[in-house]
């Protein structure tokens, strides 16, 4: 599709719009791979440290809190500050913070002796990971802020959601690599059912460092700024003046952004509807590997192909919902995302009912197929409602309700297991509240495809 009647400035833009895309898709993958590899850990960390799940729960639930404010307060930054550079100290921040992950036990000695020995050593040691977990999932918040700038800035509204449903296959490439690596990794460390991955799970961090490291030198030489940045002119019908006028005041930032973010209630919906969708996936994110393991006797390397799997089938998903939403709901994403919130419920409850590992996992990965384009499409819809100009915020405000979900959705999900003994529990709750993501997508069917005019 043209943009602009000048051929030489058409081809050029779209040129480059293919760069940003599949930048800040690479960019985006390796914040995942340095965020989900601490999933992968934990059983090593259980078997290897003394640290118990409600442990583990706790430190899911405190992270995921600092993720979504991190997200929600660098939203608003993204919006001021160049992407590139953002995105590019974000990887390094939580490239050093991975790096520190592996030397946890180091770390916690200079503070209790010999961590190993001690009687307070695995007391230290989850005081350790726990505050190098909320580090890392701080610096994790500046990963996508610059990524929905720069999408917002280059794609135009009526491209958005098949576009940015590519973009968001970041998100099940980075969770299906880092699954099938670190339970290859972990794996490696196994001798018996009783010890998993002892010994291995500092690897899980220290291998995702290194392409963290390797990635961040390739965002400062080849991520491309915004179009004017890059010496292009603006997508056509997304000026400034465009959503001043949408907004209806005269220019100023702050009050655009409370009538376009804070006061819309389309937004605070959306918000709502990620709490969902995000408390269900925590529950394949966070707990998948130990779950599987556990309630359906699988390996580590099994469990890391099943979640990778569950990941790449949310990528069909991402795309066929991007697609369908533009083809055939006029851009109107809550409509789709109504009838798959209700089967991924039936798919996780199907993960528990059915008789074998084989078609448990299965099910789970149609969970995923289905519940990964909810998940994309709540972004392009709040990008959509509140414009380019707050495109960081609004999406960085419904992301706070995210993980508000996912850190909910870890403690819970823990708890329920230890409590209870086994993860039927966990299960039903998550298929219940996919239903309620469900209802909540139902009330925004009547809302406008963009804000735009």
């Amino acid at each position: 599709m043209s943009l602009f009647e000048d051929q030489k400035t058409d081809r050029a833009f779209h040129r480059m719009q293919w760069r940003m895309l599949f930048a800040t898709m690479i960019g985006y993958t390796l914040f995942y791979f340095m965020r989900k590899n601490f999933s992968f850990a934990m059983p090593g960390l259980q078997q290897d440290c003394g640290i118990s799940k409600p442990m583990l729960g706790n430190f899911l639930f405190w992270g995921g809190i600092v993720y979504g404010l991190s997200k929600f307060l660098n939203g608003i930054v993204g919006d001021k500050v160049n992407p590139r550079k953002m995105l590019c100290f974000g990887l390094l921040a939580c490239t050093l913070v991975n790096v520190a992950f592996g030397f946890a036990p180091q770390i916690a000695s200079m503070f209790a002796g010999d961590a190993a020995a001690a009687p307070e050593g695995p007391a230290a040691l989850a005081w350790t990971f726990g505050i190098l977990l909320v580090a890392n999932q701080f610096f994790q918040g500046t990963g996508f802020p610059p990524c929905a700038k720069l999408i917002a800035f280059w794609i135009p509204p009526k491209e958005l959601a098949t576009k940015m449903s590519v973009w968001n296959t970041s998100h099940s490439i980075g969770g299906g690599l880092v699954a099938k690596i670190c339970g290859v990794v972990m794996g490696l460390g196994a001798i018996g059912a009783a010890n998993q991955g002892v010994g291995m799970w500092r690897w899980c961090f220290w291998t995702m460092a290194a392409l963290g490291f390797a990635g961040l030198v390739l965002m400062m030489l080849w991520l491309p700024g915004t179009p004017k940045e890059e010496g292009l002119p603006d997508l056509p019908g997304t000026d400034a003046a465009a959503a001043s006028r949408v907004a209806g005041e005269s220019g100023e930032e702050g009050p655009g952004a409370m009538r376009m973010v804070f006061m819309n209630p389309v937004i605070w919906m959306l918000g709502a509807i990620n709490f969902t969708i995000n408390a269900v996936r925590a529950l394949v994110a966070d707990w998948g590997p130990t779950m599987l393991q556990e309630a359906k006797g699988l390996t580590p390397s099994d469990a890391g192909t099943v979640i990778m799997l569950f990941e790449f089938a949310g990528i069909a998903g991402m795309l066929f919902a991007g697609w369908a939403t533009d083809r055939f709901f006029g851009g109107r994403a809550p409509r789709l995302c109504v009838f798959l919130m209700a089967l991924t419920a039936a798919c996780f409850a199907a993960f528990w009912f059915l008789p074998s590992a084989a078609l448990g996992a299965a099910a789970l990965c149609l969970g995923g197929f289905c519940l990964y384009g909810p998940q994309a499409l709540t972004g392009v819809t709040a990008t959509n409602t509140a414009t380019k100009r707050f495109a960081g915020t609004s999406v960085g405000f419904i992301s706070l309700f995210s993980y508000i979900g996912v850190s909910v959705a870890g403690k819970v999900c823990g708890n329920l297991a230890h409590s209870s003994g086994g993860w039927m529990q966990p299960l039903m709750v998550t298929a219940a509240t996919a239903i309620v993501g469900a209802v909540l997508f139902m009330t925004l069917w009547r809302t406008k495809a963009n804000s735009y005019g």
